[in-house]
Formats: C-alpha cells, sequence, structure tokens
C-alpha cells in the first residue's frame, strides 16, 4: 500500500536531517584529520586526540547513539593512521600509542553515549512539551463549545489533524450513531458498526490494529466518564495502517479524557438548562395555579350567593337559581381540586424510611442529605412517590415521563430506576424502596 503524502514528507526530513549529521561528521573528522598535520608538525602528536572529540558530539546530538559510535570508530582509525608509527597503516608499533589510541576510542565511546543521552532526554523533553500543548489546545476550543454536538465537532477535527486520519464520534448503545465526522460524509458498515458497538459496550478498544473485531477498518476507543462509557471515537487511515501508532497511544488517552470532559460537561449543562427549565414551568404553573384559586374562586362563591338569595326570593325562577347553585358548587369543587387552596397533608414532604420527598419544592432527601438526581430520574420517583405503596405499569411510567411516544422503551426506565436504587437505596442490589413487581412495573414502599 502507498503510504500518505505527509508521511512521505516526514521521512524525507529525517533521511535529510540524518544525511546532512553524517555529512557534517565526516567534515569535523577531516578538519581535526588537517588542523592535527599542521599541529603534529610543531607539537607532536599528544594534543592530536583531543581534536577528534568533537565530531563524536556533533553526530551524538543530530543523528544519535549510533551514529555517534561510528563516529568514534572512524575518529580512532583515522587518528591511528596520520598519528601512530608506522604513519599511513594501521599497525602500532609503540606499546604508548596503543595506549592513546585505546583511550581515545574510550572516551569518544563514553562521550558519545553522554551526548546521545542528553538528546534523546532533550527530546523527550520536547515530545512532552509539545504533547502538553496539543492537550491544552484542544482542552482550550473544547471549552469554547457548549453543546455535545459542537463538542464533538472540535473533537473530530482535532483528531483527524493530529493522526492524519478519518475520524468519527459515535453515541447509543446497540445502534451507535455517528454525530460528528471528519470528512462529514463518512459512513460506517456493518463491521464497523459492529467495533463501535463493542467499545460502547464494553468501554475497550476495538477494530483495525486491536485484537477485537481486527477485520474492521475503523479503530475505536472509549470516551469514559466516572460513572459510564459516554461515546467512541473511531479513527482510520486511508491507507489502511492502524491510525494511533504506540507511542501515540498515551496522547491520545489524555486527548479523549479531555473530550470525555467536555461531553460530561456539555451534558450537565443541558441537564442543568432543562431542569431550570422545569422550575421555571412549575413557577408558572403555579402562579398560574394561584391566579384562578385567587380570582375565579371569590367570583364563584359571589354567583353561588347570588343563587341562593335568588332561589329565596319570592318570584324567581327556583328551578333556575337551584341549576346555577348546583353547577357553581360542581365547578367550585373542580377548582379546590386542581389548586388545592388549603396547606394539606400532600404539600407536606412524603417521608418514606430515611427517604423525604417534596414534591412542591423538588426536593429530595436521604438521611437528611440532598441528593441530586437528573430530570428523568427526579421524574420517576415524583411519580411513584404520588402513587406511594401502587405498582404503576411500565407503560404508565413511560407515558408519564418520556411522553406516549416512548412507551415501549423499557430499557429507558430500567437504567433510571437503576440509578435510582444506587443514590437512594441502603443496599442497591436488595432494594428496599423501589420495589419490582416482574413484567408489570414498579411500586414505592411504604415504610
Amino acid at each position: 500500500m502507498k503510504t500518505s503524502a505527509a508521511d512521505r514528507d516526514i521521512r524525507h526530513n529525517e533521511m535529510t536531517r540524518r544525511i546532512a549529521g553524517y555529512a557534517a561528521t565526516l567534515l569535523l573528522i577531516a578538519g581535526a584529520t588537517v588542523a592535527g598535520l599542521l599541529i603534529a608538525s610543531r607539537w607532536g602528536n599528544e594534543p592530536v586526540a583531543l581534536l577528534y572529540i568533537p565530531p563524536v558530539l556533533v553526530a551524538a546530538l543530530i543523528c544519535g547513539l549510533w551514529p555517534a559510535l561510528v563516529a568514534a570508530a572512524i575518529s580512532t582509525l583515522t587518528y591511528n593512521f596520520y598519528f601512530t608509527v608506522p604513519y599511513r597503516t594501521f599497525f602500532i608499533n609503540n606499546p604508548a600509542d596503543v595506549v592513546t589510541v585505546t583511550a581515545l576510542f574510550l572516551v569518544a565511546v563514553v562521550t558519545s553515549r553522554l551526548a546521545a543521552s542528553l538528546r534523546e532526554q532533550s527530546r523527550r523533553a520536547d515530545a512532552h512539551a509539545a504533547r502538553n500543548a496539543t492537550i491544552a489546545g484542544l482542552a482550550r476550543r473544547l471549552l469554547s463549545r457548549s453543546g455535545e454536538a459542537a463538542v464533538a465537532e472540535i473533537a473530530v477535527r482535532e483528531l483527524a489533524r493530529l493522526f492524519r486520519s478519518q475520524a468519527a464520534l459515535v453515541i447509543g448503545h446497540g445502534e451507535p450513531q455517528i454525530i460528528a465526522s471528519v470528512p462529514t460524509s463518512v459512513a460506517l458498515p456493518p463491521s464497523d458498526l459492529a467495533a463501535a458497538a463493542l467499545t460502547l459496550e464494553t468501554g475497550a478498544p476495538s477494530g483495525r490494529g486491536v485484537r477485537r473485531v481486527d477485520l474492521a477498518d475503523w479503530q475505536f476507543h472509549p470516551i469514559n466518564s466516572e460513572r459510564a462509557v459516554l461515546a467512541a471515537v473511531g479513527l482510520a487511515r486511508e491507507d489502511g495502517l492502524p491510525p494511533v501508532a504506540g507511542n501515540q497511544r498515551q496522547l491520545l488517552g489524555n486527548l479523549l479524557d479531555q473530550i470525555a470532559l467536555a461531553l460530561e460537561r456539555a451534558r450537565l449543562e443541558g441537564e442543568a438548562r432543562e431542569v431550570a427549565a422545569l422550575r421555571e414551568r412549575d413557577r408558572l404553573r403555579s402562579a398560574l395555579l394561584t391566579s384562578i384559586g385567587e380570582d375565579v374562586k371569590p367570583r364563584l362563591n359571589a354567583i353561588a350567593a347570588a343563587a341562593r338569595t335568588l332561589r329565596r326570593s319570592e318570584g324567581g325562577d327556583k328551578s333556575l337559581a337551584t341549576t346555577v347553585a348546583a353547577e357553581t358548587a360542581q365547578l367550585g369543587r373542580y377548582i379546590d381540586a386542581l389548586v388545592d387552596l388549603s396547606p394539606g397533608d400532600d404539600q407536606e414532604p412524603l417521608n418514606i424510611g430515611p427517604l423525604a420527598i417534596d414534591l412542591h419544592r423538588r426536593i429530595v432527601r436521604r438521611d437528611g442529605k440532598d441528593v441530586h438526581l437528573t430530570p428523568k430520574e427526579y421524574a420517576v420517583l415524583a411519580e411513584l412517590a404520588k402513587h406511594s405503596g401502587r405498582v404503576l405499569t411500565h407503560a404508565h411510567l413511560l407515558r408519564s415521563v418520556w411522553g406516549p411516544a416512548q412507551q415501549d422503551n423499557i430499557d429507558y426506565l430500567r437504567v433510571a430506576v437503576r440509578n435510582l436504587r444506587q443514590k437512594l437505596e441502603q443496599d442497591p442490589a436488595r432494594p428496599a424502596l423501589i420495589i419490582n413487581e416482574p413484567a408489570v412495573g414498579y411500586r414505592l414502599a411504604l415504610q
């Protein structure tokens, strides 16, 4: 398979840099030899050995350890060839020259290792700095977006750029759905959808280059929060190679953590907006009902009093007055039931074991401490609390909380009840508050 132009450019630049390093090293060795020949004619051969250390340092800093070792060997052989007796040969007659050559080689090797180590540490520091800059850049861009779709769009765009691949973000258990992709026309075949579903279900990577579902063209990685798998990111290269190299996995993991935080923040903000909308709706409804009670009920009382007066008066149509009085009384009962003008027991918190459920203030406490519930979780608990002790069917709860269109999606209800048990029950594995009636529904126990 043909590699991408970007990969070819990277390899070409790396090869050019290495060739330039080798050329610079050979030039420095040649320069050290020329300088050594000039020095040896006046001061002897002893200072010449030090001239061969700089080429080794250059090779180590530019090219790495193995090229530096090669430079050390070439420098040692060059020194032996030109500056030890017999000259212009690789033989050594003088034991002192043997010691000098050996010392030169050892010093060159040690120097090359030290310089190569410094180069590697510098490279790692640069890599860490680049990785941190990449993570910070993505986090900054994600902070500027508030909705889940906007966060997903920024995430796939950055991942596609960083890993030079196609990218998609999918959500939904069972049937994954793409909410953002680069390019925007991405369509996943069945094998890739299966890999995405497996990642969303298990929270483990799957797809190309991974043991699970290796036949897929895409590689999927989970986006995890502390509680669940929020989504999955899919990556795929046009050349068919695995999109994430081994040395890039840590970077990808850090980026996915930032995306998870952004998605969690977007969902919490959405829930907060939904709660605020519910509270505003309840406030308006309460104000409307109060207005009905304060404005309509006195007029009904006046009509009822007029009807009684008309019925007692002489010459009036008593049958008509009786009908008006009866209808007025019936309408008054309807309004009393609707408004509940007098504070009664229904406005007091419902106490069930360690729970206190205040339906009017939308507050739930457990052992005196507030419990945070999502809007759907609270709606399920409130519906059960309004009918404490009674079994409410799955269809009834789904219609009341999610609407008639969702009354067959029992999984929605099961997830909400499971979360409620985690937050409210002493032992979620043995629920004592929210009781399941198999194949029927749930009821809130009376304690």
